[in-house]
């Protein structure tokens, strides 16, 4: 429920009114009920991006999906979000990468989390900024990487 209002798939009241049955809710049943007939995700919302060498790289003025997948073997990845078109206040990036360095640019005042990634040789370099706006863009970071480093930053303007 959290997730279909956070993806605006439920608007505000909707979510408060399942809220209360689900608080309010004394069986499993109850719970099918308050939880039941929630509208499914756009299925337009995920792209894979994947090559087993060479280089991913996006930048510019591009459409980010809802989740985007990212796969590659040996090589490079370079997202840059700094001038992406960002339609969801939501937006899941799942890495699996083998051996190469990833960065990520993201936009100024995005808030990312990165609680979903392992790395197995190297570290995560991120320094997190607080966000300046409320309704700024979430950017969850998952995943494995092998043997690479995940740089994230944000952007300058």
């Amino acid at each position: 429920m959290r997730e279909a209002y956070a993806e605006q798939r439920i608007t505000h009241e909707e979510m408060d009114g399942r809220l209360d049955r689900v608080l309010a809710a004394t069986t499993y049943g109850d719970l099918t009920v308050a939880l039941g007939a929630l509208p499914a995700e756009d299925p337009g919302a995920t792209a894979t991006i994947s090559v087993a060498g060479g280089r991913i790289k996006r930048r510019g003025v591009w459409q980010v999906p809802r989740t985007l997948k990212v796969e590659s073997a040996y090589g490079r990845v370079h997202l840059d979000l700094s001038r992406a078109v960002i339609a969801y206040p939501v937006v899941d990036i799942e890495l699996r990468l083998g051996v190469g360095n990833a960065g990520v640019t993201v936009p100024r005042d995005a808030v990312v989390e990165v609680e979903g990634l392992t790395t197995g040789w190297k570290d995560l370099r991120y320094r997190p900024r607080q966000p300046s706006r409320p309704d700024a863009p979430r950017i969850r970071i998952s995943g494995e990487m092998g043997y690479g480093r995940l740089k994230i930053r944000h952007a300058w303007r």
